[in-house]
């Protein structure tokens, strides 16, 4: 072979080669665009099946609810435990929606709302949930008596639902078991409050303890005793979301 013709072959023989690269990388490339293209759809999928549940932190912004006894406020407890709740079950795979995530009343800014700030904040909260239709919605709040000696958490359950009852006891069983021994209290039906007296969904009202209670107030002061306590509550609801 001459010289030339040698120079030519490998050349035509490196330019082979170089396609060759390329074409199997374009066909790695197109193959795993298509593979991550239906691992997404298939995700969206799962996220469409998987159940949703709203969580609604009491309260709010102008509305501090009650008043702790050592002077925490109700709407701040609120909102730490929802969002614990939001962080716990969105991470198992749920579709979370928050009625809110911040220090807030729900009610239009540009809207003269005197003196039905509260009435407005309440509709605002039903109308994000019959939005939603949840599989369960879930408020959070505190409780308060006039007499210190009082404790314990205690469910509400709306009565529009059958399973909402089933959700409350189920949960009021979960915390008696693994948090408070000694909690006798039994739920309670929420047909005179109004979020729960309107939910055409699966409804249930958690009051996490007294703040007019000494010890129970300092418990739900603290980090621990709250994270015990949210862990406690997405268990137990997630264990009766799956079985129902």
């Amino acid at each position: 072979m001459k010289h030339e013709d040698r120079k030519l072959f490998v050349g035509n023989v490196a330019f082979i080669g170089i396609f060759a690269l390329i074409f199997i990388g374009y066909c790695m490339l197109t193959s795993r665009l298509t593979y991550d293209a239906d691992i997404s759809k298939s995700a969206s999928a799962d996220l469409e099946e998987n159940k949703t549940i709203v969580i609604d932190a009491g309260h709010g912004g102008e509305d501090g609810g009650a008043v702790g006894i050592n002077g925490v406020l109700e709407k701040d407890l609120n909102l730490i435990i929802s969002n614990d709740l939001c962080e716990l079950f969105e991470f198992a795979g749920y579709n979370v929606i928050s009625t809110r995530k911040e220090d807030v009343m729900l009610y239009d800014k540009n809207v003269d709302h005197t003196g039905r700030k509260k009435a407005a904040d309440l509709a605002s909260r039903l109308a994000i949930a019959k939005d939603a239709m949840p599989d369960l919605f879930v408020g959070i709040h505190m409780n308060s008596f006039p007499q210190e000696k009082y404790s314990g958490l205690t469910v509400y359950y709306s009565d529009k639902t059958p399973s909402s009852l089933s959700a409350a006891e189920h949960l009021r069983q979960s915390v008696v078991s693994a948090l408070q021994q000694q909690n006798n209290r039994e739920t309670k039906s929420g047909n005179n409050i109004y979020l729960w007296n309107r939910a055409p969904y699966p409804a249930i009202l958690i009051e996490c303890g007294f703040l007019s209670n000494p010890a129970e107030c300092d418990l739900l002061s603290t980090q621990e005793y709250r994270h015990k306590l949210s862990f406690v509550i997405f268990t137990s609801l997630a264990s009766f979301l799956e079985e129902n």
